[in-house]
């Protein structure tokens, strides 16, 4: 028989056990709402009408400078029905789910990027300016600002979706994107031209991985195959495909606009979309924010955000061309290795005047600084000749290192006259 003394010290022990799991655990438990918690029904909204807020968990609030937590933001989908890509600023018609009540559905979402959220489409970072109206998408969204007071969008009336406060987006990006990242492909069980009707079932690794969607089809669909473009006829049965869809949750999963048959497809709309990205960056510079600026060194250190392709990132070390020592520059020239100047930027990452509005210098480091949600884990130091008014911590800048050509952007690009 077990002694009352050892049984005393493995009872002692299995507490201590137990307490540091329920520890862990509670340490472990974010405490802001997740989409874990799954959504609120309209019941469960009016039980928690009267309720104090502090007896409710609350949503993830962003704070002004940081990145935020991994995890936090929420999730919704819906169908891209305005955009003013200038102010990063856009409408979704939010996707008709079971938590809504019947006269919330296919009600507006008024959103706007934050400066490091990141737009993705056919499987590259995109631009807002890329994506059609009318592309389905699937974001991330957080609670808007405390001080934002944005009426509902026009196109609402006096109804408002019950997404209507989730109003700064981290994440857009479209069906194949999405897709894509799951490593999910829809396989074509049947065809029906003469009802423009296709039923697929999405799978992954060759395994099915939900009931079958039946898909309406548009004499319009973009069907694409190989390197060029095939018609509703190149569809059959057992092929793996890739799609975009409209009016998703309108008259069913929704309306297929694109629709990739095999794998170069695919491949090619992604490499395609990636140099459109490219472009798009070395003309308008790599966004990211202010960490510190040494006033008496002139030194500003910078870390870019995330949703932009690593290799722009290895252009950074590029050496420029020979730079003649000036009177003012004499000093900075005189360090060897990469350069680059920096342009004072907004929230919604527009630039004054990238041309002339411009300071900078040597590269001083290139580190890596940890991952975090919106950010791309690169900063550096910057030697300037001059540190400019906007150059303060948690302020927005574009970089353009030595090697990319500086050219003036079209004139509503530029905000320079606007102040």
């Amino acid at each position: 028989m077990i002694s009352s003394r050892r049984f005393r010290f493995v009872e002692c022990l299995c507490f201590v056990f137990c307490a540091g799991l329920l520890q862990a655990e509670e340490v472990q438990k974010p405490k802001f709402r997740t989409d874990a918690d799954g959504p609120y029904s309209a019941v469960e909204l009016k039980k928690l009408a009267g309720k104090d807020k502090a007896e409710v968990l609350q949503w993830f609030q962003l704070v002004d400078g940081e990145f935020p937590p991994e995890g936090s933001a929420h999730a919704i989908s819906g169908e891209l029905i305005y955009v003013d890509h200038l102010e990063r600023r856009f409408h979704i018609r939010t996707d008709r789910n079971d938590s809504q009540d019947r006269g919330a559905w296919d009600l507006p979402l008024d959103a706007v990027m934050l400066p490091y959220g990141s737009i993705y489409y056919h499987g590259a970072p995109a631009a807002l300016q890329d994506i059609p109206l009318g592309t389905h998408l699937h974001g991330l969204f957080y609670w808007r600002a405390p001080d934002d007071t944005t009426p509902p969008a026009a196109s609402s009336g006096n109804r408002k979706t019950p997404e209507i406060n989730f109003r700064r987006c981290f994440l857009i990006e479209d069906d194949f994107t999405h897709d894509a990242k799951q490593k999910q492909l829809w396989k074509v069980e049947s065809v029906d031209l003469s009802t423009k009707k296709l039923v697929a079932v999405p799978e992954r690794d060759r395994k099915a991985t939900g009931k079958p969607h039946i898909f309406d089809l548009l004499t319009s669909t973009r069907v694409l195959k190989g390197s060029g473009f095939a018609d509703l006829k190149s569809i059959e049965p057992g092929q793996t495909v890739a799609l975009n869809l409209t009016w998703g949750t309108l008259y069913g999963p929704g309306r297929v606009v694109e629709m990739w048959l095999d794998e170069p497809s695919r491949l090619l709309a992604t490499a395609q979309q990636l140099e459109r990205h490219r472009n798009h960056v070395r003309d308008r510079g790599l966004a990211g924010w202010i960490d510190a600026v040494d006033d008496e060194a002139q030194i500003v250190t910078i870390t870019f955000f995330g949703g932009v392709d690593p290799q722009l990132f290895d252009e950074l070390t590029l050496l420029p061309p020979e730079v003649p020592a000036t009177p003012l520059t004499k000093v900075v020239a005189a360090v060897a290795g990469p350069r680059g100047s920096i342009a004072v930027a907004r929230d919604s990452l527009m630039t004054y005047d990238p041309v002339n509005d411009r300071k900078g210098g040597p590269v001083l480091d290139i580190v890596k600084v940890p991952v975090q949600p919106g950010s791309s884990g690169v900063q550096i130091r910057v030697r300037c000749d001059l540190l400019l008014e906007g150059f303060r911590p948690r302020r927005i800048v574009r970089f353009y290192p030595a090697t990319w050509k500086v050219v003036a952007l079209p004139r509503e690009e530029q905000y320079f006259g606007r102040e």
